[in-house]
């Protein structure tokens, strides 16, 4: 009976010992499709599920980036073809060339994709504005710009000021300036949305704005990103609000 115990720890060791080198193999080995883990969300990323639209949204800071020309004049002009849209025998425009050079320096460049993110982004950032969240606002944003969006905050939060906004839709998304600046590229979009803003006091008085009021606000933003980096996102460089 003995021989028969010392039998069997033999054989439960051998399988315990298979078991944890399978383990071993399986968790101590990188597949090649691991993704390395992100810090922050990236509205621009391949494949995720498009974030759900806040309904908070406000005006945002102008903000226009140091040594770059002026974005747009208060005209908005027409409407400028696309690299997709514009035909072979027509003469390249400086959109289409610039987004030709972004597409060239990232291969992984995809005009209706990026622009499907950057309305994410704008609907994630005016929110985040909004509701005084610089936490969310910190990994979407160049310094500078990121500086002015929380000083805003600062500000209206000691004045005791609530900003109540409603985003009633985007009504046009689209890209009306590209380039390459060494390795980094730099796109803007013009957004056309409707909003309902109200600034009220710590009494709930409105001082600005109109509840029952909707506004057509347009805004440029330029978003920009290295080209030569592993780092996917864009980052928000530059607003304005011609009107």
């Amino acid at each position: 009976m003995g021989d028969f115990q010392f039998l069997d720890i033999i054989l439960f060791a051998a399988i315990a010992a298979f078991f944890v080198l399978r383990l071993r193999n399986v968790l101590g080995k990188r597949t090649g499709h691991q993704k390395p883990p992100s810090g922050r969300y990236d509205p621009f990323a391949k494949g995720e599920d498009e974030a759900e639209a806040e309904d908070k949204v406000v005006s945002l800071p102008d903000r226009t980036r140091a040594g770059r020309k002026a974005a747009e004049s208060g005209d908005d002009g027409p409407e400028i073809a696309s690299v997709s849209e514009a035909g072979e025998d027509q003469p390249a425009t400086p959109l289409s060339a610039g987004l030709t050079q972004i597409k060239l320096a990232d291969k992984s460049f995809d005009e209706e994709q990026f622009l499907g993110g950057a309305q994410a982004a704008f609907e994630l950032v005016i929110a985040a504005f909004g509701e005084g969240d610089t936490r969310a606002l910190r990994p979407l944003l160049a310094n500078d710009v990121y500086d002015d969006f929380a000083g805003a905050i600062e500000e209206r939060q000691k004045a005791g000021q609530v900003l109540e906004t409603t985003l009633v839709g985007v009504k046009e998304a689209s890209v009306i300036e590209a380039e390459m600046q060494g390795r980094t590229a730099f796109v803007t979009i013009k957004f056309v949305s409707e909003q309902i803003n109200v600034m009220r006091d710590k009494d709930g008085n409105e001082v600005d704005g109109d509840a029952t009021q909707v506004t057509t606000v347009t805004d440029l933003w330029t978003f920009a990103r290295n080209t030569r980096s592993r780092d996917p996102n864009w980052t928000l460089v530059a607003t304005q609000s011609p009107n």
